[in-house]
């Protein structure tokens, strides 16, 4: 059993659920404070990737980053490409597993006690300092849990990241184009597999999501 697709899915949802991390919290937090009208229309430009089909997602990822695209013949000057190659999958997995990490966040931040932002202010903290030492630790348990889902989402990916990425056993295959690629040459026993595979990955997901609701119920019962 060749275990690449397993390894690149990992790796693939590992690098998009550090960049969904960073871009998805400093997004919420900064959205949290615009006034309604703006939260509202960039609420459905961020969210619009969660409710798109994830093929359509992939389209607009080869309009974008195809090699016959400005943008895509500009980068692969630099010998960056994103069609066809195994990072590629990064982009359509982070695209399509941003909007849980930026509403999970958002909804943490929108929680968040601000006298305890205020008090900081008066003993002369920085804003900086503010965010990652009291913000970030007293709404950890909703940042985790979006990191969770995120991870979650961009590990089963499978509508971009065929658009965008495609089969190429040992370059590109991960565990979803894995599976539809040996249900089509039915191949059903090494497909059911890896379906095991991904059930066992998903259930563990879950119990860590729900130990972090547990926690967060309880935190906010004391």
């Amino acid at each position: 059993m060749d275990w690449y697709p397993l390894w690149n899915s990992l790796r693939i949802a590992a690098f998009s659920c550090i960049i969904v991390f960073f871009i998805g919290i400093f997004a919420a937090y900064y959205v949290a404070k615009l006034p309604r009208a703006v939260k509202g229309i960039l609420d459905v430009v961020f969210t619009l990737p969660m409710v798109l089909p994830p093929t359509v997602c992939g389209y607009f990822l080869l309009v974008l980053l195809g090699p016959k695209r400005p943008l895509g013949m500009f980068l692969s000057r630099w010998g960056i490409q994103f069609a066809m190659t195994w990072y590629g999958g990064i982009a359509a997995s982070a695209v399509v597993a941003f909007p849980l990490m930026y509403r999970t966040a958002r909804g943490a931040f929108e929680s968040f006690d601000s006298a305890l932002a205020y008090s900081g202010q008066t003993l002369g903290l920085s804003n900086t300092y503010i965010f990652w030492r009291i913000r970030m630790p007293a709404c950890r348990q909703g940042i985790l849990a979006g990191m969770v889902l995120a991870f979650a989402r961009a590990l089963g990916e499978y509508g971009a990241t065929s658009m965008l990425i495609g089969y190429v056993p040992g370059r590109t295959a991960t565990i979803s184009t894995t599976v539809y690629q040996l249900w089509r040459t039915n191949n059903d026993a090494e497909a059911f597999r890896w379906v095991m595979v991904n059930i066992a990955i998903s259930a563990v997901i879950l119990l860590i999501v729900n130990m972090l609701e547990s926690r967060n119920r309880k935190a906010g019962g004391v």
